[in-house]
C-alpha cells in the first residue's frame, strides 16, 4: 500500500508550496472493517486551522519521509496538528504517549501465554514499534521528552535514516516500510523542565535529538485565528456572544496571561484549550464569572489569582471578585 493521490496543498492547508505532496486514496467500507491499518486513519476536523510553517514541516515528513519533531507549549495543538495533517492525507496513523510508564517491552513487545488448539504455549506479541515500522502507518510519539532512558535508546536506532530495528529476542532485524513515516511532539527539546512547567521532563541525549531532521516550533495562534477556532467547536455560543464581544475579549483575557507568563508574573498559562473549555462552561453554567473560575481560575495559585483578576476585569470590565462571590 503507498500514497498515489496527489494532494493540491493550497486548496488543502491554505498556502503555496514547491512540495509534492501525496496521499492514500480513500478507503472502502471494507477496507476499514477488515485492514487493521485503514481503521486507524484519523477523523477530519473541518474547524482546525493550520499554521503554515509548521504544517509544511510536518507535510515534508510525509512526502519526503524525513524524521520530523513538533516543538511547544501545552495546548498549542501540537498533536493535534499532525493527525489533521494525516486526516487530509489519508493516512494511517498511531499516537503512543511516552509516559513515564512505559517501558521498553511496552514499544518492543513481550513473551506471552496463549491457547492455541487448546494447549498453552508461549508466543511472542510484538509491540507498537515493531508492529508500526512494518506497516504504512505515521507513528506518532506524543510528550517524547517524558519517555524512560531505556525506551528512548530504543526509538534512537529507529531514528536512523534506513530505520531498522533489531529484536534480539527473535533474532530478526526489521527493515521499515516504504510508507511508514515517524513524528514526535515535545514541549522542551530534550532540554528538561528548565522553567518548573513541565514535571516529568527528561534531559534528552543530544545525540538523539539531532537525529531529528526537522524540528519545528509551534506557538499560539494569533487572537483572529483563536477566535475563529473557538466560534467553530463551540457553535453554540452563536451570533450574539460572537456581535457581543464575548470571544474576543476571552482570547484578550488568554493573551494576557500569556504576556504575564512570558515576563514571570505568572506561572500557569491559558491555552487554545482552556479558552475553548471556558467557552463550553459559558454554555453550561450561563456566566462568564463562574465559568472563567472553574476553566481556569483554580487553576493558578492563590498569590496570583489577584492578577489573573486583574486581567479579566480589563477584558470584560466586571469585577470578578464579587462575580465570584455571589456564586
Amino acid at each position: 500500500m503507498t500514497p498515489t493521490e496527489r494532494i493540491d496543498v493550497e486548496a488543502v492547508f491554505g498556502f503555496r508550496t514547491q512540495l509534492e505532496v501525496r496521499g492514500f486514496a480513500p478507503f472502502s467500507d471494507a477496507e476499514i472493517a477488515n485492514d487493521p491499518v485503514a481503521g486507524h486513519v484519523p477523523t477530519v476536523d473541518p474547524a482546525y486551522r493550520f499554521d503554515p510553517d509548521v504544517t509544511l514541516a510536518i507535510l515534508a515528513g510525509f512526502a519526503q519521509n524525513r524524521r520530523v519533531m513538533v516543538q511547544g507549549y501545552h495546548g498549542t495543538g501540537k498533536s493535534t496538528h499532525i493527525e489533521q495533517v494525516a486526516a487530509r492525507l489519508n493516512w494511517p496513523m498511531v499516537r503512543v504517549n511516552l509516559d513515564g510508564h512505559l517501558t521498553r517491552m511496552d514499544l518492543v513487545g513481550r513473551d506471552a501465554i496463549v491457547l492455541r488448539d487448546g494447549k498453552q504455549i508461549t508466543e511472542f506479541q510484538e509491540g507498537i514499534l515493531p508492529w508500526s515500522l512494518t506497516r504504512p502507518v505515521a507513528l506518532l510519539f506524543d510528550e517524547f521528552d517524558a519517555g524512560r532512558p531505556e525506551v528512548m535508546f530504543v526509538i534512537q536506532r529507529v531514528l536512523e535514516r534506513d530505520g531498522k530495528l533489531t529484536l534480539l529476542d527473535q533474532n530478526r532485524v526489521l527493515a521499515p516500510h516504504p510508507s511508514f513515516r515517524l513524528f514526535a511532539t515535545a514541549n522542551t527539546v530534550g532540554l528538561g523542565n528548565l522553567n518548573g512547567l513541565y514535571h516529568g521532563a527528561q534531559l534528552l541525549n543530544q545525540a538523539q535529538v539531532d537525529r531529528w531532521d526537522i524540528v519545528a516550533k509551534l506557538n499560539y495562534l494569533d487572537a483572529e485565528a483563536e477566535r475563529n477556532i473557538v466560534l467553530a467547536r463551540v457553535a453554540d455560543l452563536g451570533a450574539k456572544a460572537d456581535s457581543e464581544g464575548i470571544v474576543d475579549s476571552m482570547i484578550a483575557v488568554a493573551d494576557m496571561t500569556r504576556t504575564g507568563f512570558a515576563a514571570g508574573d505568572l506561572s500557569t498559562v491559558m491555552s487554545p484549550r482552556t479558552v475553548i473549555s471556558w467557552a463550553e462552561n459559558l454554555l453550561l453554567f450561563g456566566d462568564i464569572g463562574q465559568a472563567f473560575k472553574l476553566s481556569y481560575l483554580n487553576t493558578c495559585d492563590d498569590a496570583e489569582q489577584s492578577i489573573v483578576a486583574e486581567y479579566f476585569q480589563r477584558a470584560f470590565g466586571i469585577d470578578l471578585d464579587e462575580s465570584i462571590a455571589g456564586q
